[in-house]
């Protein structure tokens, strides 16, 4: 695999794709129980834990903020206050929980870095099924906030973004990087590839006007930092955007899995062709978010059989490359194109329904 992993994870390095049907993170129901068994029942080879919008404290900008220094939460925002009495001192506080993980080799067990269960109570959820499980997965998926995405769209008390603080910018890297790596070393624990997704809508705004400040080094180191902690804790790092962006950003990264809205964007990608051919032949894996999610006329008009032509027709153009369909096949996974947390619940269970019928039917047609 393209980053060099730990020598008791060698086994990683040899986790396939091989047209797997897995999801992006979000569902749109309330009680987690129920999130599972629809993620057991869709998705049992690679299942992840749920995340469900409709409680607030899961929402995609809040749910990894514990233990960030001075965070204030109101009914009307939440953001950081660098002004609070306390914020220095939790700032030292934060820095010395952090260099007692990545220099004096503490257990990220009981620190600031954790999941909890009242912000991710869809995590402590899946664990526990696992526990009791008598299947064991392929893969187990996580995910969290990236932290372009959540440093740029977070503000300080005077409503400037935090990615333009470096202080604080430090901060959210050191967060994300640090609960990625709790996640993979709680998932790596069945002996089976823990596959931890970076979401980053927010590189669809990369090189326009809102980011006009921000450079392709800043975006790479950022992310960086967080692969480097997810593949110290076991797991393997996928980078997710469900828009266009710089798809260099990521195919010229460390991650091992780009996760892409394959239904609207595959065209936008397909422009990267030498960095394309370097990413499968590093045997790094093409997350293809082939059943749409963003129109509900899309989710009605389509059908999983559909879907598979429309697949066959973007790996074709993967082939032209000189891209080998096998290859293509044992390095692709097929997801929707991003969560499904917006959907009503008809039109998330149809999505779902199209994913396993998409998957099954490559997989059958090896």
């Amino acid at each position: 695999m393209h980053p060099v992993i730990g020598e008791k994870d060698l086994s990683m390095a040899e986790f396939k794709g091989n047209a797997l049907a897995l999801l992006i993170g979000s569902l749109p129901v309330a009680d987690h129980d129920q999130a599972i068994s629809l993620v057991m029942k869709y998705t049992p080879d690679i299942p992840l834990w749920a995340q469900l919008p409709v409680h607030p404290q899961e929402s995609m900008m809040t749910q990894f903020l514990d233990g960030v220094p001075g965070v204030v939460r109101n009914k009307d925002r939440v953001f950081v206050d660098t002004s609070v009495p306390t914020f220095e001192d939790d700032l030292l506080k934060f820095y010395e929980d952090y260099l007692s993980i990545t220099e004096g080799n503490s257990s990220l067990d009981g620190t600031r870095f954790v999941l909890t269960p009242e912000t991710a109570r869809g995590f402590f959820t899946l664990l526990n099924v696992m526990k009791s499980a008598t299947r064991f997965p392929v893969a187990l998926k996580g995910q969290i906030t990236g932290p372009v995405t959540l440093a740029t769209g977070l503000t300080d008390q005077h409503k400037r973004a935090l990615f333009y603080d470096d202080r604080l910018l430090d901060v959210v890297i050191k967060t994300i990087a640090m609960k990625a790596r709790w996640q993979a070393e709680k998932l790596s624990q069945w002996d089976a590839p823990a596959l931890i997704f970076i979401d980053e809508p927010s590189l669809a705004g990369f090189g326009t006007s809102a980011f006009i400040s921000i450079s392709k080094e800043d975006v790479s180191r950022v992310l960086s930092e967080v692969i480097d902690a997810i593949h110290q804790g076991g797991g393997l790092a996928g980078v997710h955007v469900c828009a266009n962006t710089d798809w260099s950003l990521i195919l010229d990264s460390a991650a091992d899995i780009l996760s892409f809205d394959a239904y609207g964007f595959f065209d936008r990608l397909a422009l990267y062709e030498e960095s394309l051919k370097t990413f499968f032949n590093q045997g790094r894996i093409l997350a293809w978010g082939i059943v749409p999610t963003s129109s509900s006329q899309d989710i009605a008009g389509e059908t999983a059989s559909n879907l598979v032509t429309t697949w066959e027709s973007q790996a074709g153009q993967l082939e032209a490359l000189g891209i080998e369909r096998t290859k293509i096949l044992t390095q692709s996974l097929i997801t929707p194109s991003c969560g499904t947390g917006s959907l009503s619940p008809d039109e998330a269970i149809k999505v779902l329904e199209m994913t396993r019928g998409v998957s099954q039917t490559l997989r059958s047609q090896g």
